[in-house]
């Protein structure tokens, strides 16, 4: 592979640093959670960094659920385990862990400029730089393009437009002998991916998000209420009835055996879905996702894992040195390469192999504009409760267990309570 990214690390610490560790080898371990492929593409993307120190990664791998891999981090950090060296950390997640972490703001005080400047700050708490970003990561609606030109449609605008041309292609294709086709498929677990799909519907809606910036809870409102009837009724009707276990390797695997006309997911699955051993290869593509209509907008909820490093290191040094490695262009742009995972980097967006090879990345530029944030600013230390109350209120609305407004009612008064015990 060749990179012609030079210009973007001349001058920077990066090479000091690498050097630096060069002296004596050692061993980093490093902790993840994964989806499809990326711990193997992890392993290829932390080559060239061993093979430049002599240092070595053990990858540590977590379950792909986030809500597991906060709870077990969270373990660890309290315990003060020196047996893990870098942790790779979801956007949310800095507000709760940050007192945990080295702070990263000098040794790439010379880099920082070159990032998103919205991710930098989702990973600033109190002046401390606790991760540095590894890609960052919003969701879109897939769609199969030849399915959509064949009965003649267009990628819809709202989620009622998805609804009906997800019923009528899904029913026609079963007419036509395929009786596995379902219309949409999403992530519907009782789980922070939950909370991601919601706040879409929610937001996009003109339902507010949960929790606004000034900490005003809001989610108990009629647009809300409407967006989560409105996802209720899908269930048994474009989306199979076990979408209320998916996570989002499930859905993915309905999507690319070609059983799906519509899929909410993240961009990793777009890489994947144009493998070789896919079925819908070349037969799709991706738009932002759905408006509620009267005036809403497309939501899409911002997502992105980073690096931190623990400050129980027994490595610190060498830790940072992986850490910016990552963080830095030669790995962002192996990862958007091998992986469609979206860089932080600004200036791999304009970068011309990034274009040629995944022309989705810097499609994805429309949908980063509409992402949304969860509202772990505001909530801080308590936001894992606030999410699993939220994801808990809109499980039980799909699982027909209470109204949406019987339980964006509790769920009003339980985020209430919680905040007057202080966010």
């Amino acid at each position: 592979m060749t990179f012609r990214i030079k210009s973007l690390i001349a001058g920077s610490a990066l090479f000091a640093v690498l050097a630096a560790t060069a002296v004596k080898a050692e061993e980093i371990t490093y902790v993840s959670g994964a989806v499809g492929n990326d711990l193997e593409i992890f392993k290829q993307i932390v080559k060239p960094w061993e093979e430049k120190t002599g240092n070595k990664v053990t990858l540590v791998p977590m379950p792909a659920s986030t809500t597991d891999q906060f709870g077990q981090y969270r373990l660890w950090l309290a315990a003060g385990n020196s047996d893990i060296d870098v942790y790779q950390t979801d956007v949310i997640w800095a507000p709760q862990l940050a007192d945990q972490f080295v702070d990263l703001k000098d040794a790439a005080k010379d880099v920082i400029k070159d990032h998103f400047p919205s991710i930098i700050e989702s990973q600033t708490v109190n002046g401390k730089l606790a991760a540095l970003p590894y890609f960052t990561d919003a969701p879109a609606l897939y769609y199969r393009k030849d399915l959509l030109e064949k009965y003649g449609k267009q990628p819809p605008k709202t989620w009622d437009e998805m609804a009906a041309i997800a019923k009528e292609i899904q029913d026609k294709e079963r007419e036509g002998g395929n009786k596995d086709m379902w219309g949409f498929v999403f992530q519907g677990n009782a789980y922070e991916g939950l909370t991601c799909d919601a706040l879409e519907w929610v937001k996009s809606h003109g339902g507010g998000q949960i929790v606004e910036p000034d900490g005003t809870v809001s989610i108990n409102n009629e647009k809300a209420v409407k967006a989560l009837e409105t996802a209720k009724s899908w269930v048994g009707s474009i989306s199979p009835d076990g979408s209320l276990a998916y996570q989002e390797e499930d859905t993915r695997g309905i999507w690319q055996k070609g059983n799906a006309v519509f899929m909410r997911n993240w961009p990793y699955a777009y890489a994947l879905g144009n493998g070789e051993d896919s079925a819908v290869k070349g037969k799709f593509e991706t738009v932002a996702l759905p408006s509620g209509g009267e005036g809403g907008q497309s939501a899409a909820t911002l997502g992105g894992w980073n690096v931190a490093v623990s400050k129980y290191s027994k490595h610190q040094e060498a830790a940072i040195s992986l850490a910016l490695y990552l963080s830095g262009p030669e790995a962002q742009k192996m990862n958007a390469l091998l992986a469609s995972h979206l860089p932080t980097l600004q200036a791999l967006y304009d970068d011309p192999e990034i274009k040629e090879k995944q022309p989705i990345i810097p499609q994805w530029k429309e949908v980063f504009l509409n992402a949304v944030p969860r509202p772990s600013a505001p909530t801080k230390g308590k936001y894992n409760e606030v999410s699993s109350k939220f994801w808990s209120a809109v499980h039980d609305t799909l699982s027909g267990k209470g109204t949406a407004a019987e339980n964006l009612e509790v769920l009003q008064a339980d985020l209430e309570e919680l905040k007057g015990s202080g966010w």
